[in-house]
């Protein structure tokens, strides 16, 4: 009777996986179950939500929201009015870069074209240059053509002190090769009363030389000519070569790539 119950024991503890990894106990007839684990690629997973500070959770169901919402205006107005239109400024700006970090550029229009409509907005030109730089990556040259006379018909609003954010808008657009609007953007530049500083004109050279363009370098040097005389010396080969390496290598803060332009027009290149 206890041979029978100890054998019906070792029939039920074999169908159990045992932490033993195959070993006998002593004692014992009974083997245990080897077992296996694998895991899936994480590499091949989209890019997860920031969750924390960056994103309250009415953000995030905002935005997983707008993703799931078809591809048609009036379905994506309604996720617009019912949770986006109702957020805090702070995770109005937080919506906006999270799309644009992982590459939703049209629905980041769609946002940033509702956050152009609050009492609080004021054009900014960094932001500009953000939304650009993630339009190029994408291929959206058009709409790239599109945000940039956005900006224009804001340039009453623009602030005369923002150089910085100028010179980054003028360093994303040349990287892309786009060299007209480069150069509309300087004048837009200097027409809102933002003084292009040494950077602007020691970026424009560089950048314009190493595009071929020596006509427009010219014109360049003259106007800063105007402004610092013959104190802005760009004959200096290891100056000219430190900023081409910094264009190369600027990429916006809050985006998950890095990219390189070739001397090619409209065409980029992630490195």
């Amino acid at each position: 009777m206890a041979i029978r119950s100890m054998s019906s024991t070792c029939t039920l503890l074999s169908s159990v996986p045992s932490l033993g990894y195959g070993k006998k106990s002593k004692g014992s007839s009974c083997s245990g179950v080897r077992m296996r684990v694998t895991m899936r690629d994480r590499g091949k997973n989209r890019k997860p939500l920031q969750k924390g500070r960056n994103l309250s959770i009415e953000a995030i169901q905002t935005v997983q929201a707008l993703k799931r919402a078809p591809k048609f205006e009036d379905k994506q107005q309604e996720v617009i009015r019912s949770k986006f239109s109702r957020l805090l400024k702070f995770d109005m700006m937080a919506i906006l870069r999270e799309l644009l970090r992982q590459d939703q550029s049209l629905l980041a229009l769609v946002v940033f074209a509702d956050i152009q409509k609050e009492h609080w907005y004021k054009p900014d030109v960094s932001l500009y240059a953000e939304i650009i730089l993630v339009l190029a990556k994408n291929g959206l040259f058009d709409k790239v053509d599109w945000i940039f006379l956005e900006l224009k018909s804001e340039k009453g609003r623009l602030e005369a002190k923002k150089t910085e954010g100028f010179n980054k808008l003028l360093q994303t657009l040349m990287s892309c090769n786009l060299i007209e609007l480069t150069m509309d953007c300087f004048e837009l530049m200097k027409e809102v009363g933002c003084e292009p500083d040494r950077s602007t004109f020691k970026l424009l050279v560089c950048q314009l030389e190493s595009k071929g363009e020596m006509s427009l370098s010219e014109l360049i040097k003259e106007e800063a000519h105007k402004y610092y005389g013959d104190s802005l010396e760009f004959i200096d080969e290891q100056e000219r070569d430190a900023v081409l390496k910094f264009s190369e290598n600027c990429t916006p803060d809050n985006f998950d790539f890095s990219w390189i332009c070739a001397g090619q027009p409209n065409k980029v290149i992630l490195a």
